[in-house]
């Protein structure tokens, strides 16, 4: 299967969770290791608002506005977008903010599958919409169980 997996930059189990999806046979898309081949990005790490401006917090929301259509931040959504459309399910890994949040509705909303991953009870937070969600999950096994089964 191939997996879109959303989350936060500042989430400590990203990298175990892309790895164990890795492990069981499935193709991952890793946000933070981006495809290499767009011109301006070569060996990118991720996207970051720093990338455009190290003053982007003090942004305003007219300036982000803006910046939304930097070269840059217009090339990393084309690779989020693309890898997107291409995968049949998301994980989303809490805790995470509003553009994983946005990614997860937007696999929903496609009709795909979407995996809400609470790895400990630091990241939990009852949300009832998460019932749009394919399942909520609470463990790494049975993350990968659950769509081992699909």
């Amino acid at each position: 299967m191939h997996i879109y997996v959303a989350s936060s930059w500042r989430n400590i189990s990203y990298s175990e969770v892309v790895a164990a999806l890795r492990e069981a046979g499935h193709e991952v898309y890793d946000f933070r290791n981006p495809p290499t081949d767009t011109p301006s990005m070569p060996n990118a790490k991720g996207f970051h608002w720093t990338d455009v401006d190290p003053d982007c917090m003090n942004w305003t929301p007219a300036e982000y506005q803006v910046n939304l259509s930097h070269l840059l931040a217009e090339q990393q959504f084309q690779n989020d977008i693309r890898a997107m459309t291409a995968c049949d399910a998301c994980v989303l890994v809490l805790p995470c903010g509003r553009s994983a949040h946005t990614e997860a509705g937007w696999f929903a909303g496609q009709g795909k599958k979407v995996f809400a991953y609470i790895p400990d009870k630091d990241s939990f937070e009852p949300e009832l919409m998460y019932k749009l969600f394919t399942k909520v999950c609470i463990s790494l096994n049975e993350l990968i169980k659950t769509i081992d089964t699909l």
